[in-house]
């Protein structure tokens, strides 16, 4: 159930899905934009020590979060690996697939997804095949501080178009070409924190992923704009779509777990 319709709302507003306890940023079909815990509630955060096959990873998804005491519709983000960037045409039968186990667990109308994401490909050593790396969902806590996670956004604007039509410096990893596509990334994590009333102050964790050398851009692009204040994790991985080189995603969450087994 939703608060509002989604389709009298901006890219810059907010729903709240009463069902998991959470609002979020209405994005594209495959995911939403970021989501912040209601009052009295908190996200919490859960990794995989290693990598779990999608339709495995949702299977132990689900018995965590109702051993946690929750319902399905808590599940608000999740972390993905894949193998390989996907062109167009398979990034969207990807997608297709995955929105599936949200529509069944209540959280997928079939326009409106809720649930906030990132999905990266490993240069080294990838999964042969989709994967969870980590996802997050939320918790009864009268005392929670506020929470949020910011889904992964490449240099791309979402839902206009092809990505190759909206990429910023497509194909241009110089030096200039990188500046350029971390500013556009930048500025997209500030709308979504700001959507959801957070900033960079409020950040527990700034990742980033690309392969190419970002070590120019730490000082003046990151560290000086208030982007990284609890540090950098820079995964060596690509985004999900060919043709892009740069994503980011940043979080407020205080309580995290890893699970080995």
């Amino acid at each position: 159930m939703l608060a509002a319709d989604p389709e009298t709302m901006s890219m810059s507003s907010t729903l709240t899905f009463i069902p998991g306890g959470y609002r979020f940023i209405p994005g594209v079909f495959q995911y939403s934009a970021g989501v912040a815990a209601q009052t009295g509630l908190r996200i919490e955060r859960v990794r995989f020590l290693e990598p779990v096959p999608l339709a495995e990873g949702f299977r132990r998804i689900a018995a965590y979060i109702r051993q946690s005491g929750r319902p399905l519709t808590a599940f608000c983000a999740c972390e993905l690996r894949s193998p390989a960037p996907f062109d167009e045409a398979g990034f969207l039968a990807f997608n297709e697939v995955y929105v599936g186990t949200l529509r069944d667990w209540g959280l997928f109308d079939g326009k409106v997804n809720p649930v906030a994401r990132s999905n990266v490909c490993p240069e080294i050593a990838p999964p042969p095949e989709p994967a969870f790396h980590a996802f997050s969902f939320t918790a009864v806590d009268a005392a929670a501080p506020p929470s949020f996670v910011v889904a992964g956004s490449g240099e791309a604007q979402e839902g206009k178009g092809s990505y190759r039509e909206s990429t910023v410096s497509l194909g241009d990893v110089s030096a200039d070409g990188l500046r350029k596509k971390a500013r556009w990334v930048l500025g997209e994590m500030e709308r979504r924190m700001a959507a959801l009333g957070f900033s960079w102050a409020d950040a527990t964790a700034t990742q980033l992923y690309t392969v190419h050398d970002i070590h120019p851009l730490l000082a003046d692009e990151l560290a000086q704009r208030g982007a990284m204040p609890a540090g950098l994790t820079w995964h060596f991985d690509r985004p999900p779509v060919v043709d892009l080189e740069y994503e980011m995603d940043c979080r407020a969450v205080h309580r995290e777990h890893v699970l080995a087994g």
